[in-house]
């Protein structure tokens, strides 16, 4: 059985430390006008900003994990630039579904998605395009782009593959820590 060490790594000091150096950062950055949460969308080249940073929202609502900070979805949704590169089909099949999503959200909010304040009004719009192509590439995708990331396993409680360690069962096959012992 595993032995789980829920003690903190972290103390008062490290936090300070690091708050004290983030908040100049943040502050020079802001001043520029330019956000840390948009600066990723201007590195794409095929896709436009607007395109990218709608896509991040809706694999959060697609996939909500309030704990996962938007660089994990960021990395799942970023191959799709390069996709849309090489494949004008895939291009057009991304554009019209954010220009769809965003007509629609136009419609009911007068904003665009990405734009829509409160989450259950996304989903419902996500609803409205569940039986299209786009939704169910970008769905089907996503299972693999964002769950696949090695450094999201720790937050699931994944530990990796156990083929080189002998296998779950002598790895983990009878480590149930999440059940009340009876």
């Amino acid at each position: 059985m595993r032995e789980i060490d829920r003690r903190s790594k972290y103390d008062r000091r490290v936090f300070l430390k690091g708050a004290a150096t983030a908040v100049p950062v943040v502050a020079v950055a802001a001043s520029a006008g330019v956000t840390i949460s948009d600066a990723w969308a201007d590195e794409g080249t095929t896709l436009a900003p607007s395109v990218l940073k709608t896509l991040v929202k809706v694999a959060r609502d697609i996939y909500p994990h309030d704990f996962l900070v938007d660089s994990y979805y960021i990395t799942a949704i970023k191959p799709w630039d390069d996709r849309a590169a090489k494949d004008p089909a895939v291009k057009a099949m991304i554009e019209g579904g954010v220009s769809r999503l965003d007509q629609d959200a136009n419609d009911r909010h007068k904003t665009v998605y990405a734009e829509v304040p409160w989450e259950t009004d996304r989903v419902a719009l996500l609803q409205g395009i569940e039986h299209t192509e786009f939704f169910k590439t970008i769905r089907g995708d996503l299972v693999v782009s964002l769950y696949n990331q090695k450094e999201l396993w720790p937050k699931f409680g994944y530990e990796g593959s156990s083929a080189e360690h002998g296998g779950y069962i002598k790895r983990g096959f009878a480590d149930i820590d999440w059940l009340p012992k009876a």
